[in-house]
């Protein structure tokens, strides 16, 4: 972190200007997301995180809006994944938020409940939310208030390479009935199979998707309704257990080159690399796996749904557009972001780089125009039987990725139980909650 500041210390200095913000918003530090398009030429600027790929289209799509809106001029600021989330914050603290922002959901309700964030109804003028399902709208409400549109939809999946399994002579599971003893039990004949220079399993537990497909297939959540951690200790004790038994039984790589993989990200993988023969990922990342690994990869449902009470499985808004309350231009970024959200144009351009389109119409423009891995991954959505989403992440929470990380470290490397780890999980990511 620059300065020796903290992601919650710099956060922090955001909750201050997100209450200006907020103030802001109704008085004369933002503009009235409900007046005409101005003529008079208008500046916004717009900040996403993302690989270069989804850069140049999403210059392309900026240049599409601005040739029909030649008025606007859209000034674009990307960045990776963890320079993006400081810089967001400084700049909210600075009140020098850019108009447009690509949101995630672990970060929803920190920027809005600091009041830095636009009430999307009052933009209802110019951007129009009819073609998205009540379910996926919710995605991006805090407490009652849309403050977040989804760009696109993703769900967990399980991720096969059936070239590795071809060569061990195995068969690809039934996804419609496998639980996680079969496949724990697959992985290792892939391990022993080939001498260990695959391994069955790739490890995981540093997202929360994993976490929660675990806790709603025991019938639990990883937060309950009031944004308290509501995930029992027992159940995320057996999540760690399954995972250090696939690290000690050789069924998953050792926890060195588990935490080496994961910090060399995607293209570093075991499954990118054609080392696991399993791996777990968003569906949606199955395009760049698949152009990375070079081999036969397929989305397969998680294990043990078929006997959970009810699906682990759901839908993740893949991430978000909100409007800054300080901009003093909401109406032509709400005018923006309808293009991006409701636009076939975009839609084109865009297809599943950033979900498969959570707007029905652009959704149903797009699936015709895909194929191979994209197809694969738009396909996996209307293959798989969800529950209702989780409850979005609640303030204080959104470092918790970094904290599910080190308690799986610790518990891989046997510095702590499972038992531990889950105590300690526990009580850490609640006083972060109860800290904000």
């Amino acid at each position: 972190m620059r300065n020796g500041m903290t992601r919650r210390s710099v956060l922090r200095l955001a909750a201050g200007a997100g209450a200006g913000a907020a103030l802001a918003a109704c008085g004369d530090g933002g503009g009235d997301a409900g007046a005409d398009i101005s003529g008079d030429p208008v500046t916004l600027r717009f900040t996403w995180w993302g690989s270069d790929a989804r850069h140049q289209r999403t210059r392309q799509v900026i240049d599409l809006f601005t040739k029909a809106h030649p008025s606007i001029t859209v000034k674009g600021e990307f960045k990776e994944w963890n320079g993006y989330w400081d810089s967001l914050a400084t700049t909210v603290a600075a009140n020098d938020a850019p108009d447009i922002i690509q949101m995630d959901e672990l970060y929803l309700s920190s920027y809005a409940q600091r009041g830095a964030l636009l009430d999307l109804a009052t933009a209802a003028k110019h951007l129009s939310t009819a073609r998205f399902d009540a379910n996926a709208l919710d995605t991006g409400r805090v407490e009652g208030t849309l403050y977040a549109l989804p760009t696109g939809l993703t769900a967990y999946a399980m991720v096969v390479n059936t070239d590795l399994l071809g060569r061990f002579k195995l068969a690809v599971p039934d996804d419609a009935t496998w639980t996680w003893d079969d496949l724990k039990n697959l992985g290792a004949q892939v391990s022993r199979a080939s001498g260990g220079s695959v391994h069955g399993v790739q490890s995981w537990g540093f997202d929360t998707g994993g976490l929660n497909v675990w806790a709603r297939q025991a019938g639990a959540s990883l937060y309950d309704a009031q944004g308290n951690v509501g995930m029992p200790p027992d159940v995320l004790a057996s999540f760690w257990q399954y995972l250090l038994d696939l690290t000690t039984q050789g069924i998953a790589p050792k926890p060195s080159v588990t935490i080496e993989q994961g910090a060399g990200g995607l293209d570093q993988s075991g499954t990118a690399t054609n080392t696991a023969a399993f791996g777990t990922w968003w569906n949606t990342q199955l395009p760049s796996l698949a152009e990375a690994s070079g081999q036969e990869l397929r989305l397969l449902r998680q294990p043990g749904e078929s006997r959970a009470p009810s699906p682990g499985a759901y839908l993740k808004p893949s991430m978000f557009w909100s409007i800054s309350a300080r901009s003093a231009h909401p109406a032509e970024a709400a005018l923006f972001v309808d293009f991006l959200a409701n636009s076939t144009q975009a839609g084109d351009v865009l297809l599943t780089d950033r979900g498969v389109p959570a707007n029905t119409a652009v959704r149903a423009a797009v699936l015709p125009k895909l194929s191979g891995a994209d197809k694969a991954a738009a396909d996996y959505l209307e293959a798989i039987q969800v529950g209702p989403a989780p409850r979005v992440t609640p303030n204080g929470a959104s470092d918790i990725e970094a904290i599910l990380k080190r308690h799986t470290e610790e518990v891989l490397f046997a510095r702590r139980t499972p038992a531990q780890a889950a105590a300690g999980f526990i009580k850490e990511l609640q006083a972060e909650i109860d800290a904000a």
